[in-house]
């Protein structure tokens, strides 16, 4: 079995992860492959807290919202996160791994509210703790939320887990030979205006030294790679 390098992490999920191939909604086959690599991760020992965005339902910044109050439309983004909280958790039990979903905003018949204290106490007994609903605020991004929270519960690092390899110079989607950085400041991160995460996530992150990397989730296995300390994707560091 390998040793895990972090003891404490916090996983940044996207909406679309557990959209799959499907564009919309939530996969079901998808959510139990996500489920099992984090019981993987689980069972060395590491204590996991979750932050899901909402994109696969609804993202308070997009095409779909043009014509909407941000505050609205941020609020819709927010209880979407709680839709995709409560199917990862659905799935995460069903392998067998106690979780809690705790909203920033109260919905007190489907998730506790946000309490630090209890939070923290919640990855003590080793319960993964997934974040819904955002900072609670509009106008905030769940990066910026996932940034927060990793603070609050004193993570060792935020693992960011999207469809790319990690960091790279221009889309590689579009640009074929796009270059990958293998690890990054924080501030040529702002300066370069890279879109790993917005600008408010990486300055929270580089105001309190907390490292950032990330991942392609595609490839089967890399959340526990990268909590084993293997040389994946990109790092984020001062």
């Amino acid at each position: 079995m390998s040793t895990p390098v972090f003891k404490r992490i916090l996983l940044k999920l996207s909406g679309e992860a557990l959209a799959a191939n499907q564009g919309f909604g939530v996969d079901p086959v998808r959510v139990h492959e996500i489920a099992a690599e984090i019981q993987d991760v689980h069972s060395l020992g590491v204590q996991i807290a979750i932050v899901i965005g909402g994109g696969n339902f609804f993202r308070g910044v997009a095409e779909q919202a043009r014509e909407m109050d941000r505050v609205t439309a941020d609020h819709m983004g927010m209880l979407a996160t709680m839709i995709n909280a409560l199917a990862l958790q659905d799935a995460l039990e069903k392998c067998g791994v106690y979780s809690r979903v705790m909203s920033a905003i109260e919905m007190h018949e489907v998730a506790e509210p946000f309490i630090r204290r209890r939070a923290i106490r919640h990855l003590e007994k080793e319960r993964v703790v997934i974040f819904g609903a955002g900072t609670g605020s509009p106008y905030f991004s769940t990066d910026t939320a996932a940034s927060l929270r990793a603070m609050e519960i004193k993570a060792e690092v935020i693992l960011k887990a999207t469809k790319v390899d990690g960091i790279y110079d221009a889309d590689p989607v579009i640009v074929k030979d796009a270059k990958m950085f293998d690890q990054i400041s924080y501030m040529e991160v702002l300066k370069k205006g890279l879109k790993v995460m917005d600008a408010t996530a990486i300055s929270l992150c580089k105001d309190n030294n907390l490292p950032i990397i990330i991942f392609n989730l595609n490839h089967h296995g890399n959340i526990r790679r990268v909590v084993t300390g293997e040389k994946i994707g990109s790092l984020v560091s001062p």
